[in-house]
């Protein structure tokens, strides 16, 4: 007989659960709260937005089947970024109309647009050119991203650029225990850099992405999220950005449920979960209520795919005594933010991009994809009244400042975020003489019903990381034998609330569950977040100096490679190398003295990589040997280098303090 499961949460990380032990042979039940699956990825109806049919004279209202569907409404629009690995996997083995996926009902996007009020949107790509026209439009669009338009100088883009070079060759235990600790407004120094750089890289892409404030959020984490999409974007022919085809659960949502319901998963719609009942340090069974009544479920594992501000509403006194790091989950069920969505229907579709539209001046945070252009398949006349021929879908991410209206977002009615949101898109996008929307096209909205002006309450806030909470964060398997969880606050590789994050903590749960039970099912597979093998030199060194208590400083493997690559241009750029890295005549003369004398290329690398010595000469053997030995490990010969430079770094005479600029290269004390 197959063990029993019960799943607690129908979102994406419930669902992910169940789909992983349904096809390792386990039986699997899910118990979701709402009336419509998904969680927060899921898409609803608009109520009584399609008209109703009539028998002669009398109207038979919400009674009559309907002429056309309701408009399809969402929590926020959906984001699937190159990088997510596991959900995408997932997507790729449910079945969606015969032979094909649900991953197949991806579509890539083309462009980003960064609006500003009363000036010409910033259009940049999402895709690496793949021709020479798409590399003409990419050199236009970084003139224009560059340029005058958004108002950073040029000085500015270097240093964010030098903040991320920092964090791509940093080693992985400095990210966790340095960057963890440190806010990303204070490691891009967006207190010191123009407002436009504050408004770009601090706060637009970091609240409107993520919905995170950029004074409070770990380095490491929005710094993760940075580098992947920068290592995406230099992927040839390959997208940054997909979104789906249609509404979420007509094309990923109710196919999914489909396929596991086949495999025998049962999935119960309004069912709240009341308490989890515990007996001699292991899970008994779990509180349900359903139909008004309340009834206690046992198997022989559960998983937790709630989300945190609901979890922590159940973990008892008993359940932090078998698991005392359970505790952690009410401190960090009050680190949540609002981040919800707003739909503008409309009897046109507006040309605004082929993409996400990211509003940099926009108060509230916006960000915004025009949805019907990817909806190729979706006939939009049979929705509503028969006129929609535009969707566009808005997230909201800041409920908190000010807006047009004088108002946050939090404390206005529903009209009232309506109209203002409207109008920042309005003045974002009506710009130069263009009236991209206008008031006249306007058929109908929704708001996403979670948000209640009323009592001012969010039913589903979103989880962000902040400073140095990794380390509050569960695992997900915990010290309850039979108790596992599948939520975004779990630790993952992802390290970001996101619904990439719940898939791989689900499959964490179920590797858990495997191992315990003694299944010889295969385990679920995990991806870790993608590090280039070209920076592995760099990581590699600074992991050296990270155990020897040393800040980050890439100049060991600069000096290195830059020497190496000198000596195969001619001994005569060796010096102008050397000295444009350390600008200083320390341990250099020795060389600078052979080139001098005219010595051969083949002479001057012998007598430099021969015999103990100098620094310098120990630093280049240790390069050399990398240039020279294809097996050679990089972190080893990044230790020689270190090492060679060890006594000098210590005490090294006329260096600058940490933070200030030597030659070409920056000293930045983390």
């Amino acid at each position: 007989m197959s063990k029993t499961v019960i799943v607690f949460g129908g979102g994406i990380g419930g669902l992910s659960a169940a789909h992983e032990l349904s096809e390792r042979g386990f039986s699997v039940r899910v118990f979701e709260l709402r009336d419509v699956p998904g969680g927060k990825a899921r898409s609803v109806v608009v109520p009584s937005t399609a008209p109703r049919q009539n028998v002669g004279t009398v109207h038979l209202g919400s009674l009559a089947a309907p002429t056309r569907r309701d408009l399809p409404g969402e929590h926020g629009f959906r984001f699937f970024p190159r990088f997510y690995k596991h959900i995408i996997d997932t997507m790729a083995r449910t079945p969606y109309r015969g032979s094909r996926s649900v991953a197949e009902n991806l579509v890539n996007t083309t462009d980003a647009t960064f609006a500003l009020f009363g000036r010409r949107p910033l259009k940049l790509p999402t895709i690496t050119p793949s021709n020479v026209p798409e590399l003409f439009t990419l050199v236009s669009d970084l003139g224009s991203l560059f340029g005058p338009d958004l108002g950073i100088p040029p000085e500015d883009f270097a240093f964010f650029g030098e903040r991320i070079w920092q964090i791509l060759t940093s080693c992985s235990e400095r990210r966790l225990n340095e960057y963890e600790k440190i806010g990303w407004w204070d490691f891009i120094g967006a207190e010191q850099r123009s407002e436009a750089y504050q408004k770009f890289f601090g706060i637009g892409l970091t609240r409107s992405l993520v919905a995170a404030r950029a004074k409070l959020a770990s380095t490491k984490t929005i710094g993760d999220i940075y580098t992947q999409l920068a290592f995406n974007l230099s992927e040839p022919e390959i997208s940054t950005d997909r979104v789906l085809n249609g509404p979420t659960n007509d094309v990923w949502i109710d196919p999914w449920l489909t396929y596991l319901r086949g495999r025998g998963v049962e999935y119960h719609l309004n069912a709240r979960v009341r308490s989890i009942e515990m007996d001699g340090g292991v899970v008994r069974g779990v509180m349900v209520e359903q139909e008004r009544s309340v009834r206690e479920v046992t198997a022989d594992y559960y998983v937790s795919a709630l989300p945190i501000e609901v979890m922590a509403t159940i973990v008892t006194d008993q359940m932090v005594r078998a698991d005392p790091g359970l505790a952690n989950i009410f401190p960090l069920s009050h680190n949540t933010e609002w981040m919800n969505g707003i739909q503008f229907y409309l009897d046109d579709d507006p040309p605004i991009g082929r993409g996400h539209q990211i509003y940099l001046d926009s108060p509230w945070a916006l960000t915004s994809v025009s949805q019907a252009q990817f909806w190729t398949d979706v006939d939009l006349s049979r929705f509503g009244d028969g006129n929609i021929r535009g969707v566009v879908s808005v997230d909201i991410s800041d409920w908190e400042t000010r807006g047009l209206n004088g108002k946050p977002a939090r404390k206005c009615t529903r009209r009232e975020i309506r109209d203002e949101v409207w109008d920042q898109l309005k003045r974002s996008l009506n710009v130069q003489g263009a009236d991209v929307l206008e008031d006249e096209d306007l058929v109908h909205w929704y708001l996403d019903l979670d948000i209640d002006p009323l009592l001012r309450a969010n039913a589903e806030p979103l989880f962000v990381n902040l400073i140095d909470t990794w380390r509050l964060r569960p695992r997900a398997v915990t010290a309850i034998p039979n108790l596992f969880l599948a939520s975004d606050y779990v630790q993952t590789f992802t390290d970001l609330a996101t619904m990439e994050a719940a898939n791989e903590a689900a499959r964490r749960a179920v590797n858990g569950i495997l191992e315990h039970s003694g299944s010889d099912a295969p385990p679920c597979q995990l991806w870790n977040l993608h590090e280039p093998e070209l920076l592995e030199p760099w990581r590699a060194s600074d992991r050296v100096r990270y155990r020897q208590g040393l800040p980050w400083d890439d100049t060991a493997v600069r000096l290195g490679l830059s020497a190496l690559a000198a000596l195969y241009r001619g001994t005569s750029a060796l010096e102008a190398s050397i000295v444009n890295v350390v600008s200083s005549a320390m341990h250099v003369e020795d060389v600078l003295s052979y080139i001098r004398t005219g010595e051969s290329r083949s002479e001057l690398v012998q007598r430099l990589t021969s015999g103990p010595g100098a620094p310098s000469g120990e630093l280049l053997r240790a390069f050399a040997t990398l240039a020279g030995t294809v097996a050679s490990p990089a972190e080893s010969v990044a230790t020689s280098a270190l090492e060679a430079l060890a006594s000098a770094e210590r005490n090294p005479p006329n260096v600058e303090p940490p933070g200030v600029t030597t030659g070409n290269v920056r000293f930045v004390e983390p």
